[in-house]
Order: structure tokens, then sequence, then C-alpha cells
């Protein structure tokens, strides 16, 4: 599965994109997020307060209680204001 991470998210992890394999019990965007959190560093720091994140799966938002099983993509980023 491929990561996406945007704005400060990407700022706080170091990277924009990489590739990963969750473990079978990893089944929802926000299990995803506590399991990368597991890593420490800039990844605990980066997923801290969920309400800031969004995200996206194969390319459409989602709330965090997501399936990821069979995603091939999914995004990280905080919410987007226009003005």
């Amino acid at each position: 599965m491929k990561l996406l991470y945007f704005a400060w998210v990407k700022e706080k992890i170091g990277l924009s994109t990489e590739n990963v394999n969750p473990p079978p019990e990893v089944a929802t965007v926000a299990g995803l997020m506590d399991w990368l959190a597991k890593r420490g560093g800039g990844y605990a720091e980066a997923f801290t307060e969920r309400a800031l994140i969004k995200a996206a799966v194969d390319q459409v938002h989602v709330p965090l209680n997501t399936t990821i099983n069979g995603a091939r993509e999914v995004a990280f980023f905080p919410p987007v204001t226009g003005g």
C-alpha cells in the first residue's frame, strides 16, 4: 500500500510517500494511524492529534473508521481551508 503525506504531516514524518505492508489486524484508517504512530519519532508526533488529520483512500475522502482492506493508496493531510 502506498502512503502519501501532505503539508505538516509530511514535515513531521520527513517523507512525502512510502510503501508499507501493515499487518492484517490493521483494518481501518484509524488502525493504520495507530500502527504508524508506534514507529515513534515523527510518526508519533504527526498522528497525536487525529482531529487535525484528514484521510483519503484511493483518492476518496473518508472518515477514520473506513476499512483499508484492498486499498492501494492512503493519503494523510491537514484540513484545508479556503477563503
